[in-house]
């Protein structure tokens, strides 16, 4: 089953009991990462049986998730959200705003430790002759978040990531023709020529541009 399968993988190698609070922030990564679909059962039994937990912690995480909004509830249980194309369109113009002011603050308060993180990234992406589809998603994900760290504000942190991240989940990116994935490292290496420089405006207004393109190639992709 995809859903225990997607859980069993995040607490993998886990040797203690996971509390409620890491409980929840599985199952919200899952989501907001797209790794859960929309529509997708959530079945209390087989959620504590993937985590190794009582039934307990999983009510609790799914009552805040539906809180939330990321989980809606059924007859029997909860199930993923699924976004109308309006929500889905206001979440990207919460996070190219935020994202954007992220790569501002990065741009001055990121460590030269940090901007060597960042640029690895993109040599990685820019070394990879044939990307799976993980690979562009899960190195783009890693990309985006090593900027969001080097803002150092926790708040905008949570921020961005409740604004949801399943614009470019592995299933978008194995869509991306071989044109946008070159146009998406271009928007990269604007980002990363706009930290190094230190310049705030630059860096704010590569990540905005870069965002909203991968907006438009989201609704291209799911024909919005």
């Amino acid at each position: 089953m995809p859903l225990i399968e997607t859980i069993q993988r995040q607490a993998n190698g886990r040797a203690t009991a996971l509390t409620v609070d890491e409980v929840y922030e599985r199952l919200r990564l899952a989501i907001v990462t797209g790794e859960l679909r929309p529509n997708e059962p959530l079945i209390e039994v087989d959620l504590a049986e993937a985590l190794k937990v009582s039934r307990t912690p999983i009510r609790e995480s799914l009552q805040r998730l539906g809180a939330e909004g990321h989980a809606t509830p059924r007859k029997r249980g909860w199930a993923v959200r699924e976004y109308t194309p309006a929500e889905i369109e206001q979440n990207f113009e919460v996070r190219i705003a935020l994202e954007g002011f992220a790569a501002r603050l990065a741009a001055v308060r990121a460590s030269a430790e940090e901007l060597a993180l960042i640029e690895h990234v993109q040599h990685e992406r820019d070394l990879a002759t044939a990307p799976t589809a993980e690979f562009r998603a899960t190195t783009n994900r890693r990309f985006h978040d090593a900027i969001i760290a080097a803002a150092h504000n926790a708040r905008l942190a949570d921020a961005i990531f409740r604004a949801g991240q399943f614009y470019f989940n592995q299933r978008i990116a194995g869509l991306t023709t071989e044109h946008e994935f070159k146009v998406n490292q271009a928007d990269h290496g604007r980002i990363v020529k706009a930290l190094k420089e230190r310049s705030q405006s630059a860096a704010e207004d590569a990540m905005r541009a870069h965002l909203d393109f991968a907006y438009k190639t989201y609704r291209r992709i799911m024909g919005l």
